[in-house]
Parts: structure tokens; sequence; C-alpha cells
């Protein structure tokens, strides 16, 4: 394990029960268990591919010294603490923790591909991405994330979320 902390960008989605109080709930998790930086604003967004209710979607940065492996196995433990049920891609879930980007890491495995391999077709992922980090390169693209935003922007029902007050 490296002793060097490493910045990961994670994208959280809820499509299923209290999608709010879920993604606070795993803020909290991954709060306590990794170094927590920057956090986007919660975006309300249609479905990509599949017909199912709205996402509430948001993007986090986090500071871990855990390999990818690791991480993936404690993301995955939070979605399981959050009701996910595994082994059911494309269904509504209460909880989705994505690594998006870890670095500037490339990797692929039948486990994990890093960057994630869908995140620059996706608005939900890449306007939340910007209005943390805009000027972040893809490590295989070699574009800032704010540009590849913009073959994407308003074509997939993106809009912010006006959170509830407590």
């Amino acid at each position: 394990m490296s002793t060097e902390p490493v910045t990961v960008y994670l994208c959280l989605g809820s499509n299923l029960g209290s999608r709010e109080d879920n993604l606070k709930k795993a803020m909290d998790l991954i709060s306590h268990r990794l170094r927590l930086g920057k956090v986007s604003s919660i975006y309300d967004t249609a479905p990509v591919d599949i017909p199912q209710p709205r996402f509430l979607n948001m993007v986090c940065e986090v500071s871990t010294t855990l390999p990818p492996a690791a991480l993936l196995a404690l993301l995955q433990g939070f979605e399981l603490m959050l009701g996910r049920i595994p082994g059911r891609s494309g269904l509504p879930r209460p909880m989705d923790i994505d690594i998006l980007l870890y670095g500037d890491l490339v990797l692929n495995s039948p486990e994990l591909t890093i960057p994630h391999p869908k995140m620059v077709e996706r608005e939900f992922v890449l306007t939340p991405l910007v209005e943390i980090t805009p000027d972040l390169v893809h490590p295989v693209l070699k574009k800032k994330i704010k540009d590849l935003l913009t073959k994407v922007a308003g074509k997939q029902g993106v809009v912010k979320f006006e959170q509830r007050k407590e």
C-alpha cells in the first residue's frame, strides 16, 4: 500500500427510496473512511439508456492511500450498507458509487476500469465534476473536463437539485 495519498473523484447516484437522504448517508460513510475534499452540488438527472426513476447525482473528491481494488471493495461495502442488491445492474438502486478518476492512473482489469469508461459520455458525471475541478485533465484523452462537458451539456436532462431545508 502506498503511503502517498492519491486524489480520487467519485460519482454518487441514487434513484430508489429517499434519494437525498441516501446521498447524505453515503457522504457520511465516505467522510469517516476517506479524506473528503471538494463536494459538488446535487443534480437531478434523467436515467441514461434504461427507463427508470430519475437520479440524484453528485461528485466528490477524496484523498486515499488505498489501492484501487481496496477502494472499490470499500465503496461496494457502502453501497450494500445503503441497500444496494449486488449483481443487479441497470435496475433502480438506493446507492451507486463509481470511481471516476484515481490520480492519473489508467487501469483496465475485469473488476475495474479507470478512468471510468463512460464518464465522458455522461452529463450527470461531467457537470458536477466540472463544478469542483473544471481544469482537471482526463488522463487518457488529455482534455480538460470542462471541454469534455461541452460535447454533452444540455442533452441529458441534468438540472441542479434544490435541497430541502433542514
